[in-house]
């Protein structure tokens, strides 16, 4: 390996050493306020849910007339009606879709100006999770014997760090799974039109993520909090893990 190489890796090293070391001073007690700011504003402090109810456009089809003059009531006695009759009961087949002439259903709008709002924050903490992590990777010492325990504080922040990476990770899957769901209950109003229930699971689940979302902020101010709260406490274990001192976790 050449010296220009070493030279290269060590430079990243002492970058990302020193980004971490920001983010956890002023980084994270910056973005606790914004999240708190955030929360206060109207979009996510009323949480009326009367703002993300959205018509889907969809129109009702009209009755269907069913002609009641047939054979089963001849000479007074009731004939039962073919087996091989075929049904056409529109509460079962439902109604073929080819187009809507009503165009597209659109998205929930209101609900996709907050996520795009939400989205930034969430990849914010992925990466700001995954800076930290290597920052104490780097900080852990080579394995020795003895005063290991600046070490395990090392351990246990990192493992707390990669599960609010893991967790910030999931509150993506869950706005596509959103996505997905409302795509499939809309596409059961589209297939049966004249079932309110479908259209009111449409409302039901455009509530739950409208409620979701403001969670999922709430979440990550928290595990910025937190974050900051366990590697303050104990940033003196974790920059200099074999130190004589023996201070607890928390």
């Amino acid at each position: 390996m050449s010296n220009d190489t070493v030279a290269k890796v060590q430079e990243y090293k002492d970058s990302l050493i020193q980004k971490a070391e920001h983010l956890i001073i002023q980084g994270f007690p910056e973005k606790i306020v914004e999240l708190n700011e955030l929360l206060s504003t109207p979009m996510f402090s009323e949480r009326n849910f009367n703002e993300v109810h959205q018509d889907l456009n969809i129109p009702i089809p009209d009755p269907i007339t069913v002609n009641n003059h047939d054979d089963t009531h001849l000479d007074g006695v009731d004939q039962q009606p073919s087996a091989k009759r075929p049904r056409n009961d529109i509460s079962t087949t439902g109604v073929k879709v080819m187009f809507l002439a009503t165009g597209s259903v659109a998205c929930n709008e209101p609900l996709c100006d907050m996520i795009r709002i939400v989205k930034p924050i969430i990849r914010k903490l992925v990466e700001d999770s995954n800076l930290l992590k290597m920052w104490i990777s780097f900080m852990i010492p080579k394995i020795e014997d003895g005063n290991n325990f600046g070490v395990s504080v090392q351990e246990d922040t990192l493992a707390e760090i990669q599960a609010v990476e893991s967790e910030a990770a999931a509150f993506f899957d869950q706005i596509s799974r959103y996505f997905l769901s409302r795509a499939k209950v809309v596409s059961k109003v589209a297939k049966y039109p004249h079932i309110d229930d479908y259209r009111r699971a449409v409302v039901e689940l455009d509530e739950k993520e409208y409620l979701s979302l403001w969670l999922v902020v709430c979440e990550v101010r928290n595990r910025y909090s937190s974050l900051h709260d366990i590697v303050i406490k104990n940033l003196e274990k974790l920059k200099k893990p074999r130190s004589s001192n023996a201070d607890s976790l928390y």
